[in-house]
């Protein structure tokens, strides 16, 4: 079985409330196709790309990747379309999670499928308010907390998203557990 990490740590970029898909992947972008290794590095490079003029820069132009493996929001992450594109162009950006108070239904089920980021959600008590862009930040699966530089946050146990996320999505953790027998017929 792939070995989990429990600890991730790396540099967030902070957003606020209802960060919809049109901000994430702009629909002119859906013609890519997110199954070749060619789409998923131009949906990469697009992260982000419907972020109002003004927004820190999220792709560093120079690797055509995010700088950051984590964004930090606050309410109903991912609202908008149903579109996988923009959990993929997420996850090929380099970002490994996604942390916010809510999470639209849709975009939420999408990182799990897909297996491209781990959804993770902060207890309602605990604000982002401090958490800045470009702070490094660990998320520890295990005691269920975020560690920022100034203070902890509690985040809602992720169970076996974890081992979903780092199995490579649904099915891939589905035949790694014996629920899907794989295809011997190859």
């Amino acid at each position: 079985m792939t070995e989990i990490s429990t600890v991730l740590r790396g540099k967030v970029y902070v957003l606020g409330d209802n960060i919809d898909t049109d901000q994430i992947l702009t629909a002119e972008y859906l013609k890519i196709n997110p199954a070749s290794d060619e789409g998923r590095h131009q949906l990469a490079t697009l992260a982000m790309c419907g972020l109002p003029s003004g927004s820190l820069p999220f792709i560093d132009p120079l690797t055509g990747r995010s700088a950051y493996e984590f964004i930090m929001a606050r309410d109903n992450f991912g609202c908008g379309s149903s579109r996988e594109h923009a959990v993929v162009a997420l996850g090929a950006s380099a970002v490994k999670a996604v942390i916010a108070h809510s999470f639209a239904r849709i975009f939420f089920r999408n990182c799990i499928a897909t297996g491209q980021l781990m959804p993770v959600t902060l207890q309602p008590d605990y604000s982002v308010e401090g958490v800045k862009t470009g702070d490094i930040i660990e998320i520890d699966t295990t005691s269920h907390q975020i560690m920022t530089p100034h203070r902890s946050l509690k985040i809602a146990p992720v169970g076996e998203l974890a081992g979903i996320v780092a199995a490579g999505g649904l099915f891939a953790y589905a035949r790694l557990v014996g629920k899907i027998v794989a295809n011997i017929h190859d």
